[in-house]
């Protein structure tokens, strides 16, 4: 029943940020400044994840909304509004040239509530492992996992096919496995 519950919220936020997302297609600044208000927290999450750096996530953020701003009427589906929203969030961070690390942080990157019983330990063995990821891996892991993401909207994200996300997902959950199964071996035998 708390999952039903869970799932009737995100669809009545979802079918909300899709009216917003319309307004603001048709012209309404308001509407597209409330689906930012909505949505900076996670943007500055995913802006600081590709730069490591409060104020360069912060410019950023900065340049994707003024992009998406100027750019709202491009937006076909309104309410993949947050999955559109973060396609530009990323080449704003590639286009800056920035250096992508992830999880440097422990503080600015939240693990999603499902892995909260883990040890600060088992966190930092993901995030190393992570790191070592190729950086397609890498980007469909943190899209999935810590995003929330589905695989069409990373497809749409990355503008990859479908099926080479779950390619790498697949083979990102292998190289994962391997880093930390061997980072335990290694543990064991100290």
């Amino acid at each position: 029943m708390h999952r039903n519950k869970n799932n009737d919220k995100k669809e009545l936020e979802t079918e909300l940020e899709g009216k917003l997302a319309k307004k603001a297609i048709r012209g309404n600044a308001d509407a597209y400044g409330e689906l930012i208000r909505r949505n900076q927290e996670y943007l500055y999450k995913m802006a600081y994840i590709y730069t490591e750096n409060q104020q360069d996530a912060l410019d950023v953020v900065g340049t994707a909304i003024l992009k998406g701003y100027q750019h709202i009427r491009s937006l076909k589906n309104p309410q993949w509004f947050r999955t559109w929203i973060t396609r530009i969030l990323i080449r704003c961070a590639q286009d800056a040239n920035k250096k992508i690390v992830y999880f440097n942080s422990i503080d600015e990157v939240e693990i999603p509530e499902r892995y909260e019983g883990i040890s600060l330990e088992e966190t930092w063995d993901l995030r190393n492992a992570i790191e070592l990821l190729p950086e397609k891996y890498r980007n469909v892991i943190i899209l999935k996992y810590f995003s929330g993401m589905s695989v069409q909207e990373i497809a749409y994200v990355l503008e990859i096919p479908a099926g080479s996300v779950k390619a790498y997902l697949s083979r990102a959950r292998e190289e994962l496995k391997k880093y930390l199964k061997e980072d335990y071996m290694y543990a064991e035998s100290v």
